[in-house]
């Protein structure tokens, strides 16, 4: 490739990745939370840094044309405008899209909202197979730790370490208007199916969360669910 155009085809590229999981994703999946997006540009962008800078003559089409931009080198007074608004705009835009995404917002979506969808036939009254005791709490504990906290937080409060980039928030089980008021058979459905299986009246609030079935087996699951209304001070509902 010769001139810019490795670089031209390197930024077509990552408008291409942006649009895609942007904007094409949540037509046939949950919605993706910006943090992973960038994760997926950023992966993006040394790929094309890699593959450009194979040789020397495509590390200068790749990375010639952007520093002669970005340093001024031979520019006219349009092209110095540009690159005047480039680094002034840039940042800015990086600064509200983050903004954006972490603050807190009280809005709703703007389709009618269901917390909690009713759950497909086959998840309806299930009893938890696995007997409560001090040994399987402790181990779901652990598998808690391991699999969930990273959104729902060591201390099951929704404040984990990844927990800012999603939206809708992780649960917060502590709260008593989350788990308290559902069936250990609600829960199981909503971990093993994931923010893809959920009802159709429920998808203004499909989550990211994933169908934890595919890596962990229904004995663990329930153990999860143990260790979250143990760790969280609530108690399952029940009909009785």
């Amino acid at each position: 490739m010769r001139g810019s155009s490795l670089a031209v085809k390197g930024a077509v590229l990552l408008v291409a990745v942006f649009v895609v999981f942007k904007f094409g994703a949540p037509l046939v999946t949950a919605p993706l939370p910006m943090s992973l997006i960038w994760l997926y540009l950023f992966l993006t962008t040394v790929g094309i840094v890699v593959y450009g800078t194979l040789s020397g003559e495509s590390t200068e089409a790749l990375l010639g044309p952007i520093f002669r931009f970005l340093g001024g080198e031979g520019l006219n007074g349009v092209a110095q405008l540009a690159r005047l608004a480039v680094l002034v705009l840039f940042p800015l835009l990086v600064g509200w899209e983050t903004y954006s995404d972490l603050v807190p917002s009280s809005q709703p979506p703007a389709e009618n909202r269901t917390i909690h969808p009713a759950p497909p036939g086959e998840f309806v009254g299930l009893a938890n197979p696995v007997p409560n005791t001090p040994e399987n709490v402790m181990m779901g504990k652990g598998l808690f730790a391991a699999f969930c906290s990273p959104c729902h937080g060591p201390k099951f409060n929704g404040n984990g370490p990844a927990s800012d980039g999603f939206n809708p928030p992780p649960a917060n089980f502590v709260d008593p208007g989350t788990i308290a008021q559902l069936q250990e058979s609600y829960l199981f459905w909503r971990i093993k199916k994931g923010g893809v299986g959920l009802n159709v009246e429920g998808h203004p609030w499909k989550s990211a969360m994933p169908r934890w079935e595919v890596e962990l087996p229904d004995e663990w699951i329930w153990k999860i669910i143990m260790a979250e209304y143990a760790g969280s001070g609530q108690k399952p509902r029940t009909w009785e």
